[in-house]
């Protein structure tokens, strides 16, 4: 049975429950993508977001009636499932956490610029967006969560807070104090050359 693609994730989790493979796949394909830009950007690890992104669907599958849609949207359903195996990740992890070379899909050694830019404002472009990546993950996690959730991946605070299980109110203050400590990171990153070349 061929299923609309703008049918409903509520509906498509019914029918993949039911063993449609096609419904699964729609609604894989519809979320796959966010889920794993925000476990690359909290973890900092392509192998860690495909390892993620997989078990936010198998448990999506395991247990399709745990998710009750008059609490919120399937999308908000599934970033809280990511945020607790982003946790848990990082729970195992070293204080220090190695940032990728990577594009967020996970390929290539950084993004590529298609302008007309000389190649010295290429590499410093490419280098200021490393050094705002390395930013976002020395973050605490609990800030880092609300920067990507919020900046990053531009949800409402109303679908923030349902990922994040905490209230509205919470994300906000987290997220003013993870813009506030990006910030100060970026500015001290900033002043760096400028202090070593009047060192010079």
């Amino acid at each position: 049975m061929r299923i609309a693609e703008p049918a409903r994730d509520d509906v498509l989790l019914r029918r993949a429950a039911k063993g449609e493979e096609e419904a699964f796949t729609l609604l894989y394909r519809r979320h796959q993508a966010a889920m794993y830009r925000f476990a690359l950007r909290m973890t900092g690890s392509a192998w860690a977001a495909e390892e993620i992104v997989q078990d936010v669907f198998m448990t999506l599958m395991r247990a399709p009636k745990k998710y009750d849609s008059s609490r919120g949207t399937l999308g908000g359903y599934l970033y809280g499932i990511a945020r607790n195996r982003v946790m848990k990740h990082l729970e195992r992890l070293p204080r220090e956490v190695p940032l990728e070379q990577k594009n967020e899909d996970g390929s290539g050694a950084g993004i590529i610029l298609r302008d007309p830019a000389t190649p010295a404002t290429w590499v410093e472009t490419r280098e200021r967006m490393k050094q705002v990546r390395a930013a976002v993950l020395e973050l605490p996690a609990e800030f880092r969560e609300a920067v990507v959730l919020c900046e990053l991946e531009e949800l409402s605070y109303e679908e923030a807070a349902q990922a994040a299980g905490c209230p509205i109110g919470t994300i906000r203050s987290r997220l003013h104090r993870g813009r506030a400590l990006l910030l100060a990171k970026l500015e001290m990153l900033r002043d760096v050359p400028r202090r070593a070349s009047v060192a010079r």
